[in-house]
């Protein structure tokens, strides 16, 4: 899979990128090894994201029914549910991450224990679980999408102890990265009723 994603953040270090074996996408500022990791240009203006090329994500739309019925359930906007799956997991559902985390919104083992979650490669159990934990940080940080964003990427805690962003260039880009594509989702390319799935 290749990713055609393409962010602007201001202030941002370099940032590489790699594509794993699974198919799953990984984002670093401190890559292992520059053989398997590829620049990827973050900086100039304020966040926007110019280009997702739905060619280059066979699975770009294939979960929007399931991300409808998420929204609805727990009043989170689809848009930021859509950007959570992209930005996490390239829109994989097989995706692992090298601390652990899988399927498409990456869930941890442990949260998806608590979530109730027994399949995280099950796209519908994942993407439940994902947009209940997700509304679970916007109600823990009173709707404030940026604390909810850190929070869900770094862990709640760690965003209580200060109510900003933690100080991870890993979690600022993540930020910044998935309410670029949420604006995305929201204005550019909308997601289609479930009438019109």
């Amino acid at each position: 899979m290749l990713l055609i994603v393409l962010f602007s953040l201001a202030n941002a270090s370099d940032v590489w990128r790699s594509e794993n074996p699974n198919g799953s996408i990984s984002f670093t500022d401190s890559p292992p090894s520059t053989a398997s990791y590829a620049p990827f240009t973050v900086d100039g203006p304020p966040p926007m994201v110019k280009n997702v090329n739905p060619r280059n994500f066979p699975n770009l739309d294939k979960f929007d029914g399931l991300i409808t019925q998420a929204s609805i359930q727990y009043g989170v906007p689809a848009s930021l549910i859509k950007a959570v799956v992209l930005a996490e997991s390239g829109m994989n559902p097989d995706a692992v991450s090298h601390a652990g985390a899988q399927g498409l919104m990456q869930l941890m083992p442990a949260t998806a224990a608590d979530l109730g979650v027994t399949d995280s490669f099950d796209p519908i159990e994942n993407i439940d679980g994902g947009s209940r934990y997700l509304a679970k940080m916007l109600d823990m940080f009173r709707g404030d999408r940026r604390l909810a964003l850190a929070g869900y990427n770094a862990g709640p805690n760690r965003v209580k102890r200060r109510m900003a962003v933690p100080d991870i260039e890993e979690t600022q880009t993540y930020v910044k990265r998935v309410l670029a594509l949420e604006r995305h989702f929201s204005v550019h390319r909308p997601i289609a009723s479930l009438e019109q799935q």
